[in-house]
Formats: structure tokens, sequence, C-alpha cells
């Protein structure tokens, strides 16, 4: 059974409930700092294999792991490249999906697609940032919809969609755009854009050089 709460009725000891279901691998729909996303303890293995059924979502497209601070990076990944390290700077926290080799032994491969890579965006304010700092670990955090369907931006299209299916659905009322993050990769100090979102690539190559 779904649990429907509106944003404003999140209060203290509703942050507090909310977030341990989290931790314990529930599954929640969420306004992030873009779309409305589903997400669940990245941790969790088998909480996040619900996100992919729930979805319907294809096993080689990967899910993006939302942060709220830098050290939660840190224990996901070995290694910040310099270049990593700029767009960083210019972009984080904010609509900007980076690409980097994870640890080995730390996420379960299902949302990395079985690669080496884990992709990750700093939030910095908002339901899905308070969320995040309260659970204390990363969220997966995919577009709160089925696979193959738009992107939703109506709640009650969202609500229609996934009641049933999830846990917890938090109403933070209708997203203006569909514009979801901006995913970025990099291979030889230069940017590979796997997908433009937010952030346009034009903005990106003031920051460091694409690819061809």
């Amino acid at each position: 059974m779904t649990k429907y709460i509106k944003e404003e009725n999140i209060n203290d000891k509703v942050m507090i409930e909310i977030s341990n279901a989290v931790k314990e691998g529930k599954i929640i729909v969420f306004k992030t700092d873009t779309v409305y996303g589903i997400g669940t303890n990245a941790f969790d293995e088998e909480a996040c294999k619900k996100v992919y059924v729930i979805k319907g979502r294809p096993p080689q497209k990967p899910l993006c792991v939302l942060i709220s601070d830098i050290s939660m990076l840190k224990k996901m990944v070995d290694d910040i490249s310099p270049t990593e390290k700029k767009l960083m700077d210019a972009f984080w926290p904010g609509p900007l999906t980076i690409k980097f080799k994870k640890k080995e032994n730390v996420l379960p491969g299902i949302i990395s697609a079985g690669d080496k890579f884990v992709r990750v965006r700093l939030l910095k304010d908002g339901l899905a940032y308070n969320l995040i700092k309260a659970a204390g670990v990363p969220i997966v955090a995919p577009s709160a919809n089925l696979s193959g369907n738009p992107t939703r931006i109506n709640i009650k299209n969202i609500i229609k969609e996934l009641h049933g299916k999830v846990d917890y659905i938090l109403d933070s009322g209708n997203v203006r755009y569909d514009t979801t993050s901006t995913i970025v990769e990099i291979d030889k100090e230069k940017a590979i854009i796997i997908r433009e979102g937010k952030i346009k690539k034009e903005e990106i190559a003031k920051v460091i050089t694409l690819t061809d």
C-alpha cells in the first residue's frame, strides 16, 4: 500500500519516518532538483532491483545516484581526477550527473548496469536533499515514470501511474519542466556528453574541452 504525503505536511517526525524507510529499502517517489524520481537506498541491492521492476527499466540502463555531500561520493569512488574536480567546482551542487569510476564491492552492480562506473549528482537544498541528509545514505533516483512513458511533470499523472507500486509518494506539486540532468563522462581529460539536459554542452565547454 502506498502512503501519500504532501510536502507541507512533512515535519521532523515524518521526515524521520521517511528517512528510516529509505534506509530500510522502501521505495519513495519524491521531487528532485529536476523532475520527480523513484528513490531508494543506493547501497541496498534488493531495493534497487525493485526500482527496475517497478519502472520496467531495462537492466542495461544504469541508475543515477543522488548525494547530499562530498563525503558520500568519497565512499563510492576511489579517485576524483582534476578534470572531474573542475566540473564539480563549476556545476555542483546542480543538475550535472558525473560518471565516476566506482570502488569495488561498495555499490550493487545492478545500479551501474554491470560496468565499473557510478553516475552521481550533488544536491544542495529542497526535499530530496533533506531526505538524503536525514537518511545518511545516497539514493538512486531514476525519473518517476514507467519506462517508455514520457517524463511526468504533473503529480496527478505520477500518482495515477505509480500509486500502489511504491511505498511512499511525496507530493511537492507539479514540476514546471520535464528537463532532466545532463550526464557527463571524462575520457583523457575531455568531456563526453552522454545526455544533454538542464546544463547545456556550451556551458560545459567553457570549463573543459569536449570530445570531437
